[in-house]
């Protein structure tokens, strides 16, 4: 799977896309069953903050993740268009399963994903996978087209609340949410979005679950500094970058820096 020149050039200006590509009906059942076992796994995990689920085994993050999600982030049709975006030179660094419940599902508050990550330079293309229905009724993802554009992470004023996927939010007034473009998808089908990109996604309130798998990609000119405590521990989400693993997926590291032993060694 290739992106025309219109496309790239629509992720480029708007911040997102979602892309023709869909996953082989075989490979999306078999995430589907992934998933429910993921959920059996962690009982004690909210199913929105299923953190690193790539990851076989207990991870450092609190979750027993499975081979299935890490097969879908080495997925090639997937990396070929993420080297369309972000270069030749592919690190996969994140894997994080977003299910929301239905009646119940927590809302994900309008932030920037830069704002939280370890990254500099501060570079990033998410995918984010439906593996079931993604509609408004149901909670899908929301995004502010071209808000990438000045590369600026805005403020974000802290929550205390039980309520949210992320307990951070931008504050009200950094952007007009009139301009919002909600992300509709059906199973198998995808959305790419930039680091910068101000997105959200509201609570689940139908009678459906809804779950996305967003896959993390960095260029091998970035650093993932294990040193940085973005956000410090503020999110609601439990991280451990300091021992969460790397992949280098093509290309080379050109920082020379990235460390790709670090939690492998359980594997």
């Amino acid at each position: 799977m290739r992106l025309n020149e219109l496309q790239v050039r629509d992720y480029r200006e708007q911040g997102y896309l979602i892309p023709p590509y869909r996953l082989e009906p075989v490979f999306l059942q078999s995430l589907q069953e992934a998933l429910d076992q993921l959920i059996r796994d962690n009982p004690g995990v909210r199913p929105e903050k299923l953190v690193s689920a790539h990851i076989e085994g207990q991870n450092d993050e609190g979750v027993k993740g499975s081979q299935r999600f890490l097969e879908l982030a080495m997925h090639k049709p997937i990396v070929d268009m993420v080297e369309q975006l972000i270069g030749p030179d592919v690190i996969l660094w994140g894997c994080h399963v977003f299910c929301k419940p239905p009646a119940e599902g927590f809302e994900t508050p309008w932030h920037q994903d830069g704002h939280y990550w370890p990254i500099r330079p501060l570079a990033t293309c998410t995918v984010w996978v439906a593996l079931e229905p993604s509609t408004c009724e149901n909670g899908c993802l929301r995004v502010i087209p071209g808000s990438h554009r000045p590369q600026v992470l805005h403020p974000h004023l802290h929550e205390d609340r039980t309520d949210l996927t992320l307990n951070q939010r931008m504050a009200e007034g950094t952007f007009d949410e009139r301009q919002a473009v909600d992300l509709e998808l059906e199973p198998g089908q995808m959305s790419m979005h930039d680091v910068y990109m101000i997105h959200g996604a509201k609570a689940n309130r139908s009678t459906q679950r809804r779950t996305g798998v967003a896959l993390r990609f960095m260029p091998g000119s970035s650093l993932f500094d294990r040193n940085l405590r973005p956000s410090d521990g503020q999110t609601g989400v439990p991280v451990s970058f300091a021992t969460r693993p790397l992949w280098l997926l093509r290309g080379s590291d050109r920082t020379g820096q990235n460390d790709f032993e670090v939690g492998h060694s359980r594997r």
